[in-house]
């Protein structure tokens, strides 16, 4: 440790983490750095100090990497969760950045239609709509709002505060700053639209995690199954393999909404 400095420097980080991980190379770390898995400080001379909860981060990214091959995608979202790293900041500069440069996000077509809930018995329940039409509703002359206050989600999606609070807990909702607030994207609106909808149904608000675990392990098998396209290199563009695995993605989609059906058919008639 530097005491004059009050943290590490990257040569010390490495030996200690090689206490836990003994094969750890010193690059991985800067690696993990150029992934934004960790953000340590500078010092006047442009060393990087690593502060004792920048080494956790590590520790724990080395971990989830390595002990249960989570996609680094999916690390990064798991350690801004446990909170060993900051929310990203969204500016101006940035959304227009995201504008210009190769879609990234990998969509799914959704159901054709969704089922009314059925009443449940017990307290009256509050009219569960609101977002899921408006936000995802393809109009050209109404554009979608990027971003939302807490407030403003709470009052789209009809959640009340401690159900909010629990799904953020659970990671269903990410947080980022934007414009020096913190706020929530349309896709995090949707998603507490829809976890809205099955709270009204009765369902255990704690399981819902789950089905966020799930969908971070099918980004996981699309990013195996498109890891040969990276290793290609001049062979594909970046913009080529964006397009060849949204193309896998809304496959593995439909594949993945078959097999449920067929497993739900087969459980509903036992």
């Amino acid at each position: 440790m530097n005491a004059n400095q009050g943290a590490m420097r990257i040569g010390e980080v490495h030996a200690e983490l090689r206490k836990d991980f003994p094969d750890v190379e010193l690059s991985k770390i800067r690696y993990y750095e150029d992934k934004g898995l960790v953000q340590p400080s500078r010092s006047r001379k442009g060393y990087r100090l690593y502060s004792e909860r920048d080494v956790a981060c590590l520790r724990e990214a080395i971990r989830l990497a390595q002990e249960e091959f989570v996609p680094l995608r999916v690390v990064r979202l798991r350690l801004i969760e446990q909170g060993l790293l900051s929310a990203p900041h969204v500016t101006s500069s940035t959304r227009q950045a995201a504008r210009d440069a190769t879609p990234t996000v990998i969509t799914a077509p959704a159901p054709v239609s969704t089922p009314t809930p059925t009443p449940i018995t017990g307290p009256a329940t509050r009219p569960v709509l609101s977002v899921v039409e408006s936000v995802t509703r393809e109009d050209a002359s109404a554009p979608v709002k990027e971003f939302f206050t807490a407030n403003e989600l709470l009052a789209t999606t009809g959640l009340r505060p401690e159900e909010f609070n629990q799904i953020q807990a659970l990671g269903l909702v990410t947080p980022v700053v934007f414009d020096g607030e913190t706020a929530y994207s349309a896709l995090d609106v949707r998603v507490a639209a829809h976890s809205r909808a099955l709270l009204a149904r009765g369902v255990d608000i704690r399981l819902l995690g789950s089905l966020r675990r799930i969908a971070e392990r099918e980004v996981g098998v699309i990013d195996d199954l498109t890891a040969p396209l990276r290793q290609l290199g001049a062979e594909h563009s970046r913009q080529d393999v964006a397009v060849i695995t949204s193309d896998v993605a809304r496959e593995v989609g439909v594949l993945r909404s078959v097999l449920l059906e067929r497993e739900l058919s087969a459980y509903l008639s036992d």
